[in-house]
């Protein structure tokens, strides 16, 4: 464990990183906001991760010509820690905060991480951005199957919500795509995409067909 002996510096910077949470982790910019060395600072984040406090998503590997994402996206795994970092005390504060859709974004994919662990799965998570600013949140990898989901802050399904997810359903051939949103009804559409509420990622599991094709959440 590397040893902290700056305890001022080091609580600016994890407040700091509280207001990254669900982005792109850039060590260059936060080393010159905080007035530290980048190797400090990839070793406080190392000491973050090894403490199960936050996780780097990396971008998804495979290259489809248009992948530009190199950087980790960086979540913590416990929302209320990263409310409490941001002077969020209430549901009030958080749904008029700019960043009540990165901390949604957060909870989501960490409960799934979480998860993850407990079952002891297979499946490998990234996130995807190509060279246009096309993103998804989370990619979801089985067996060579490559799920997307979208993860929204609304209580009301939108169509433009699925337009990323219906271009990587092109680009890679999947028949499945996801969007979990903060609406209280799933609903399946005929393209093959589907809308999960949130409350279903605590019964989250890959279903799939008899070919091996991943069905549902």
């Amino acid at each position: 464990m590397i040893n902290i002996n700056n305890l001022v510096h080091f609580e600016r910077f994890i407040r700091l990183l509280a207001g990254y949470t669900g982005q792109e982790l850039n060590y260059h910019a936060l080393s010159v906001e905080i007035g530290i060395d980048i190797k400090t600072v990839q070793s406080w984040i190392a000491v973050l991760e090894q403490s199960f406090i936050v996780h780097l998503l990396k971008p998804y590997y495979k290259n489809y010509n248009k992948t530009i994402a190199k950087r980790p996206k960086l979540y913590f795994y416990d929302t209320g820690i990263v409310c409490s970092l941001l002077g969020i005390s209430s549901k009030q504060v958080l749904n008029s905060h700019p960043l009540k859709g990165a901390i949604f974004e957060t909870f989501v994919v960490s409960e799934l991480i979480k998860y993850k662990s407990h079952v002891v799965s297979s499946a490998g998570f990234y996130y995807w951005r190509d060279k246009t600013g096309r993103e998804i949140d989370l990619i979801i990898e089985d067996e060579n199957k490559a799920v997307p989901v979208e993860i929204k802050f609304g209580k009301t399904v939108q169509d433009y919500f699925f337009k990323n997810i219906r271009y990587w359903m092109k680009l890679t051939g999947n028949e499945k795509g996801f969007l979990v949103y903060t609406g209280d009804i799933s609903q399946k559409r005929s393209d093959g995409t589907e809308a999960v509420n949130w409350k279903s990622i605590y019964n989250f599991r890959l279903s799939k067909n008899s070919s091996g094709v991943i069905t549902g959440i």
